[in-house]
């Protein structure tokens, strides 16, 4: 808004210098014409030199010192050149170019604008627009309650049950490419994750436990390594070995004989806490832990033989370990499940781990929704033609996998461009946000290669998945089948995710801000009058002056309004005043 002020000042400026220079009466004609005028406005009686006509210089008498100051404003005008307000409307232009690029540069990173954070958070509590005592205020908030309540656990973070190695995978990815995959928001999780698994109240009793306790807390990777092996030089320690094979070991076969390890010394400290478990809290806090650690080991060894082509072998481990511990549903050792049994092509079996897991009660995630309409898909879209559909309608199977679609694109969104490749994939993180871009990379990391193998599945899927958002409008309002979409998704994704070579999937699709229209079109115009005036001086001082004169008629029109109602001896006493 300065800027325009600016710029048209500088045109108004350029108009009158120009009417100045082509006048006939030199300036200190004008200056001493101005001090009578003045003068005789204060006195009351000044006459017309070439009327004698009588004015009401009354009335005229609170104007006089403005004319003393368009003088003193004249005189200075004229010592101006034209490149001066040329050089005006260029800064104003160059000053609304820098705030747009600094503008759109915060809207790319943080997925909002800087000027209406800063307002909204700043200025409007400065304000008063934030009133916690209102009666409307508290019956909002206690309306919203429920639904803050629903959408918490959407907006928690898991780790990803399907995660990859850090050194045998991860590591490997930055030797290669120079590119970091993880970010520090997420190794930091991982880092408190293994803090409350593998540590607990006990570990100072046993020395090699209280070295790896610290080392869970080394940020140095190195470091880390250096104390898992001053435990192992110390005793056999179960997690020492799962830290080398996590983050030393730079294949998957080092990994699997480490971790094998790791599982003979987790077991005979499994049996001997459980003896325990009963004679006090703090051997029950140790049980905990070394459950906590062999259904760990357990888990990734059959990630192992998973990933070294053993698949039959990795699915009993898991169902084993399904079978010994069917409470820790927070690993979500059924994900891995789903995936071995869709690599063997073993849909039946898929089918019965769903009718177990996707239930009403319990969580959803882009596996069970996506592998359940996977299910639903393989049965009809070897056949599917979307002309024939449209011809003679939907099938009731094809229904049922259109309608396993919408269901599964609503929970998230984000998945179909990665299955049909409309947007590159990256490694998964070691934690993802349910509903968010980084569970549809995930997803699509593990799952692509499934939906490929089956014969129209992704072709279905194209022609089909756009028509879920014509059923939920309004996603952050009102969901059709869930809850309405988290808002808190877009924010916790640009933390798990390497956004310096990775563009966040962002759900619904946000419009640009208004103050970066704004500023473009004020830079853009600042500009344009920059050039005009450059280029026609004249031309552009006739129409500023125009401009002005339309602009300020209105208030004109009030003044005389107010001096033809007002009688002269009460604007004569506030004149004295």
């Amino acid at each position: 808004m300065s800027a325009v002020f600016l710029s048209s000042s500088a045109v108004l400026c350029r108009a009158t210098l120009i009417e100045r220079s082509s006048s006939d009466c030199s300036a200190p004609d004008r200056i001493g014409s101005a001090r009578r005028w003045s003068w005789r406005g204060c006195e009351g009686r000044s006459f017309n030199a070439a009327g004698g006509r009588r004015r009401r210089s009354i009335w005229r008498a609170p104007g006089s010192a403005m004319f003393g100051t368009e003088s003193s404003l004249s005189m200075f005008l004229n010592t101006l050149t034209p490149k001066f307000y040329v050089a005006l409307t260029g800064t104003s232009s160059l000053i609304s170019g820098l705030i747009l690029i600094f503008e759109w540069w915060y809207f790319r990173k943080y997925g909002t604008s800087f000027i209406e954070q800063v307002s909204v958070s700043h200025l409007r509590p400065l304000l008063g627009g934030v009133d916690n005592s209102s009666p409307n205020s508290s019956s909002s908030s206690s309306g919203d309650a429920e639904s803050s309540r629903q959408s918490v656990s959407e907006c928690k973070v898991w780790r990803n049950p399907l995660n990859l190695f850090r050194g045998a995978e991860y590591n490997r990815y930055t030797w290669v490419t120079g590119r970091e995959p993880l970010t520090y928001y997420d190794m930091n999780l991982s880092a408190q994750d293994h803090q409350t698994f593998f540590t607990c109240d006990s570990d100072h009793l046993r020395p090699a436990d209280a070295i790896m306790q610290k080392a869970w807390r080394e940020r140095n990777p190195q470091a880390r390594i250096t104390a898992a092996h001053e435990a192992l030089d110390l005793e056999d320690c179960a997690t020492a070995y799962i830290l080398l094979a996590e983050e030393e070991a730079t294949t998957i076969v080092e990994a699997e004989k480490l971790f094998k390890q790791a599982l003979k010394v987790g077991e005979s400290c499994y049996r001997r806490s459980q003896q325990l478990q009963h004679h006090g809290a703090q051997y029950e806090a140790q049980h905990r832990r070394d459950t906590n650690v062999l259904v760990y080991i357990k888990r990734r060894l059959a990630m192992c033989s998973r990933k070294l082509g053993r698949t039959r072998e990795a699915v009993k481990m898991m169902r084993d370990l399904m079978k010994e511990f069917p409470l820790l549903s927070m690993f979500n050792i059924h994900e891995n499940l789903l995936e071995s049994l869709l690599e063997l092509q073993n849909y039946a079996d898929v089918q019965a781990v769903l009718a177990k897991y996707d239930d009403i009660s319990l969580p959803k995630s882009a596996t069970i929704c996506y592998t359940a309409a996977l299910l639903k898909a393989r049965a009809v879209s070897d056949k599917f033609s979307p002309e024939a559909a449209s011809r003679r309608g939907l099938s009731t199977a094809e229904m049922n996998a259109v309608e396993a679609i919408h269901r599964a694109v609503e929970f998230n969104p984000h998945v179909p461009k990665y299955l049909l490749e409309m947007k590159s994939l990256i490694l998964p993180p070691e934690h993802i946000l349910k509903r968010g871009d980084s569970e549809a990379i995930a997803y699509t990391f593990f799952h692509l290669q499934h939906w490929k193998r089956v014969e129209g599945a992704l072709n279905l899927l194209h022609c089909t998945w756009e028509g879920t958002f014509r059923m939920i409008p309004y996603p952050l309002e009102k969901g059709h089948l869930f809850y309405p979409y988290p808002v808190c998704t877009e924010t916790a994704d640009r933390e798990l995710l390497p956004t310096v070579f990775h563009e966040v999937s962002v759900y619904p699709k946000k419009e640009l801000p208004f103050f970066i229209l704004f500023t473009a079109g004020l830079c853009s115009f600042t500009a344009m009058l920059a050039l005009l005036t450059h280029q026609f001086p004249e031309l552009m001082g006739v129409f500023a002056k125009a401009f002005l004169s339309t602009l300020f008629a209105p208030l004109n029109f009030i003044m005389e309004k107010v001096e033809s109602i007002l009688p002269s001896s009460l604007w004569h006493q506030l004149t004295r005043i």
